[in-house]
């Protein structure tokens, strides 16, 4: 898909309710001309994740997501070997006869035999949108090797070889800052800083997301989203909580945010006891 400027990834982003600024739009704009790797930083729920889904949305391509955590390595990430069908070829050669050993370590080092991983993935799926979320949940040595893979999109497999992406997949990276990314990653991005979205613009996402939301709701729930922000909270809600939150409600039968379903539902935007413990012993929920 050509896609000419920033303005028009913005009317894009939007036919697939994904409300895209234009600081963020053209970050993304830049990334999809330039080929290179987009790095999206900030607080959970901002809609980091969503801005890759929606990409791959919109360019039809399959969205391949590689959820980082302690301890992840290259094997998870890239491929591995089926052992459990390499065994059962075996033993089905063993009882054929077959004793040839060469013949056989070609067969069960087949590519049939290969477990592709999301990397080995998005580099032999054109197009793709390749999600590498929350890569600082993730140790240095990995963040050292996916640098490696996202210079070149070249994966080297001793057994069958090189192989190269023909073309590279639109890749997104993010982090939601437990720790800090080491520049050399970052400077293979083009990075981009998500903030929480301001009152207008949250009122805006409400009701493009929830087509039964009133105007009313929605700005009800936007200004307590805004005030519980400013709470000192242990994980304050992103937009992500603020739409489970409105959808709470609308669930619920409700066309403005009274204290009482407010209360009720708040599982749905705080995650903490002792956040929700806060709130309610503040009246956080009557103000405004």
């Amino acid at each position: 898909m050509d896609i000419e400027s920033p303005e028009k990834l913005i009317e894009l982003l939007d036919r697939h309710a994904y409300l895209a600024d234009e600081g963020l739009a053209t970050a993304a704009f830049l990334a999809l001309r330039m080929g290179r790797p987009l790095f999206l930083e900030g607080e959970a729920g901002v809609g980091k994740t969503e801005l890759a889904k929606t990409l791959a949305a919109l360019l039809d391509a399959p969205l391949i997501r590689l959820q980082c955590y302690e301890g992840l390595d290259a094997a998870q990430a890239l491929y591995d070997w089926d052992f459990a069908r390499q065994l059962l070829h075996l033993k089905a050669a063993e009882a054929a006869g077959i004793t040839d050993v060469g013949r056989l370590e070609g067969e069960i080092y087949d590519r049939r035999f290969l477990i592709a991983r999301p990397l080995l993935k998005a580099i032999e799926t054109q197009p793709s949108v390749l999600l590498v979320d929350e890569i600082d949940r993730a140790d240095d040595e990995f963040e050292a090797f996916l640098l490696e893979v996202l210079s070149d999109f070249t994966i080297s497999i001793p057994e069958l070889g090189t192989i190269k992406a023909g073309t590279p997949p639109v890749v997104v990276v993010t982090s939601n800052r437990t720790r800090e990314v080491h520049d050399a990653l970052k400077r293979r991005c083009l990075y981009h800083w998500l903030e929480h979205p301001g009152f207008d613009r949250e009122v805006a996402i409400l009701l493009r997301r929830l087509p039964g939301c009133t105007e009313t709701l929605a700005t009800q729930v936007a200004r307590a989203a805004e005030r519980l922000r400013r709470a000192g909270l242990v994980k304050p809600p992103g937009v992500a909580e603020t739409l489970d939150w409105t959808e709470a409600l609308l669930t619920l039968g409700a066309k403005e945010l009274d204290p009482g379903r407010a209360a009720a539902t708040l599982g749905a935007a705080l995650k903490y006891r002792e956040d929700v413990a806060h709130v309610l012993g503040n009246g956080l929920l009557t103000h405004g």
